[in-house]
């Protein structure tokens, strides 16, 4: 695994990120016949909150960001973006695994959607995500605190 650290987003890091979710999804958003050029990057700009984002940088350079953005009966993982040449390599996983190992100390249950045919739904399966429901284009899952499961 490549020699990599978080660190929290700050404004300044929102055109960075946008261009990098247009990147991520574009062959899953063109598969769905969804893919608007402009529509991908705005959509990031108006829901982008420094606040609960983090930047994930590799070698020193921005590669991904993560968001843990807290909700009424959960935290939504939004905005998970790795560059796809630092994909596979372990980085991603060991970045979801700290925030839910986080969330597992809060008992904070954990939401995210997914679209429907990505990936990315393989890695959050593997790390206890199960589906809730699905749309046309998106597949929405939860995962327990890892407490909640162990006092059932």
């Amino acid at each position: 695994m490549a020699d990599w650290e978080i660190r929290p987003a700050s404004v300044r890091d929102v055109e960075a990120v946008a261009e990098l979710r247009a990147v991520v999804l574009r062959a899953d958003l063109e598969r769905l016949g969804r893919y608007d050029e402009q529509r991908v990057r705005q959509r990031l700009r108006d829901g982008f909150r420094p606040a609960h984002t983090w930047v994930i940088e590799v070698g020193g350079v921005f590669g991904g960001c993560v968001s843990l953005r807290p909700a009424e009966d959960a935290h939504w993982l939004e905005h998970f973006y790795l560059a796809p040449h630092l994909q596979g390599g372990g980085i991603g996983a060991a970045v979801l695994r700290g925030l839910l190992e986080q969330c597992d100390r809060d008992g904070s249950r954990v939401r995210l959607n997914v679209l429907r045919g990505s990936p990315a739904r393989r890695l959050y399966e593997r790390h206890g995500f199960t589906v809730e429901n699905e749309d046309p284009v998106d597949v929405f899952m939860v995962r327990e605190p890892a407490t909640a499961v162990c006092n059932k």
